[in-house]
């Protein structure tokens, strides 16, 4: 797996998880999502995404 794609299963878990907790315990959960939305086009712009650091460190592969 690639870090690319690997950031993309970890985000999509990340905003499937914001929605659910939103519905089921508390809508402030959907700020989860809103975070993860904000990130991933930040990252688009300046090209600096933590979780591709940490993935870089655990191995994968670019």
């Amino acid at each position: 797996m690639t870090i690319n794609n690997a950031i993309r299963v970890l985000a999509g878990t990340f905003v499937l998880t914001g929605i659910a907790l939103a519905h089921a315990v508390h809508p402030n959960w959907i700020w989860l999502s809103v975070f993860v939305g904000v990130n991933l086009i930040q990252s688009a712009f300046t090209g600096f995404c933590p979780a591709a650091m940490i993935f870089r460190k655990l191995g994968l592969k670019d």
